[in-house]
């Protein structure tokens, strides 16, 4: 009896990798970005799958290795492979990219909402700015509180908010084009490719790196796995087949349906669905759609609020990089000076919203600022997996990522190019000054990602390390 126990006991603590693929899923896909691809109409799967190859697969299996070999995440790679500034500049980067992200996923759930009470506030940028004010700040409220409620919310996202809307989206498209409609783009061989118009055709792209990124969280699941060797990378090419069919397949659709002229980069997914159901006659599930979006939306924000902060928290405290104002958790345990703080930054880049006449200008700023500050943190990824690989091979790794150097070349190469080609303004990007763009996307990613990690490790103190937090006192 004792036997079977022990065994039923190691049993359970593995995870299958078809369970590990749909986690991975369900954490990277999303609709939110199906707009931006749709302009583009059938040269979205090129836009897709480019970027797949070129970094979500590299992304997946240098983490494997890392996370089955030293635990701390990002901090703890970087600083054993590379330094400890280096180190404490990746953990900020992987925190400072929510500064921009929340920002641009409100403005999706403002615009989505705008369908349910009035279509034409999708592209009025006050009240844009008003709704990711209001709804970031409640956010922070509920978060402080310690509040687990809102978790069942992101657990469900994927059905809620991706499959179930994407699936329908994806059948009406299909039913449309079957009637004889024709597609608001076209559909033939000549249009597999986009069209080159000079660089900043493909800058787009740039925005599908940061819709795979994350995988370096999921890679920490690899120790799970009965046999990781094998399993995690078919894992990760289940995942990878997954998340392509969730992004290309509701893009395709909404291209048919919307022309890329008057496509909202923030409102494309409301756009497409109202476009359907007002053709066969069931406008009255607009709204409908539209509540799910959002719940799913806000469930997530609600959950990933205090998540990035916590990997920066744990260490500021232990190398007294932050203030202890910021470090201090209140009685609920949560990091809500923190949260604050970045709330004010949050609150400044809202406010570009509604001095930017372009919601679709402003959402795309947003998300390439996102990435460049994200892409940083992927660089020296990739620098210390090769460093670590090269001077300690032998140090116990439960998954050894197969042809590791060229994976972190390949890597590298593909995050420095789009960091590079973040800086050429998109063809979307209207008449507006390209130099006024490269201040923007510059400044923005220059301060939030370089200066103030810089400020804070140079002005770091010891008397700044502490072990035991107020707000997790007896």
């Amino acid at each position: 009896m004792t036997g079977t126990a022990t065994k039923a006991a190691t049993t359970t603590k593995y995870l299958s990798w078809v369970t590990l693929a749909l986690m991975t899923t369900s954490s990277v896909a999303s609709l939110r970005s199906a707009p931006t691809m749709a302009v583009y109409g059938l040269a979205c799967v090129f836009l897709y799958v480019i970027p797949a190859i070129l970094f979500l697969l590299p992304t997946s299996l240098v983490a494997a290795e890392l996370a089955s070999g030293w635990e701390g995440g990002v901090y703890k790679w970087v600083g054993d492979g590379l330094n400890k500034p280096l180190g404490f500049l990746a953990v900020w980067c992987q925190f400072a990219m929510t500064i921009f992200y929340y920002p641009s996923l409100l403005a999706y759930v403002a615009s989505t909402f705008a369908y349910i009470i009035h279509p034409s506030l999708a592209s009025n940028g006050l009240y844009v700015a008003i709704v990711i004010i209001t709804v970031y700040w409640a956010g922070v409220y509920v978060s402080s509180q310690g509040t687990k409620t809102v978790a069942g919310l992101s657990s469900m996202g994927l059905v809620i908010g991706t499959l179930i809307p994407g699936t329908v989206l994806v059948v009406l498209g299909l039913v449309f084009l079957a009637q004889g409609n024709p597609s608001a783009a076209p559909m033939d061989s000549s249009h597999l490719l986009p069209a080159w118009t000079g660089l900043a055709s493909l800058v787009l792209i740039v925005n599908n790196f940061l819709s795979y990124a994350g995988m370096e969280m999921n890679a920490v699941h690899v120790s799970s796995l009965r046999n990781p060797a094998r399993e995690f990378p078919k894992a990760m090419f289940l995942a990878m087949g997954l998340v392509l069919v969730i992004f290309i397949l509701p893009a395709l659709a909404i291209s048919w349906v919307v022309p890329s002229a008057s496509l909202s980069l923030t409102a494309g997914v409301m756009q497409a669905f109202d476009g359907f159901f007002s053709h066969f006659g069931i406008g009255f599930l607009t709204p409908i759609v539209g509540i799910a979006l959002v719940a799913a939306a806000l469930g997530g924000m609600l959950t990933w609020l205090a998540g990035p902060s916590k990997g920066l928290l744990l260490i500021g405290r232990s190398e007294g990089y932050l203030p202890p104002i910021l470090t201090r958790l209140n009685k609920h345990g949560v990091q809500q000076n923190m949260l604050v703080a970045q709330g004010i930054f949050t609150t400044l880049i809202a406010l570009l919203y509604a001095f930017i006449p372009n919601v679709s200008s402003a959402y795309w700023i947003l998300s390439v600022i996102t990435t460049q500050v994200y892409l940083i943190m992927y660089v020296l990824m990739f620098a210390a997996a090769a460093k670590l690989r090269r001077d300690d091979p032998d140090h116990p790794r439960g998954y050894r990522a197969p042809a590791l150097l060229a994976l972190c070349a390949l890597g590298a190469a593909s995050s420095i190019a789009a960091f590079a080609i973040g800086f050429v303004p998109p063809s979307q990007f209207g008449a507006g000054s390209p130099w006024i763009y490269v201040l923007i996307v510059g400044g923005g990613m220059g301060i939030v990602g370089l200066l103030i990690p810089y400020l804070f490790y140079r002005n770091r103190r010891d008397s700044w390390k502490f072990t035991v937090p107020e707000g997790e006192r007896a």
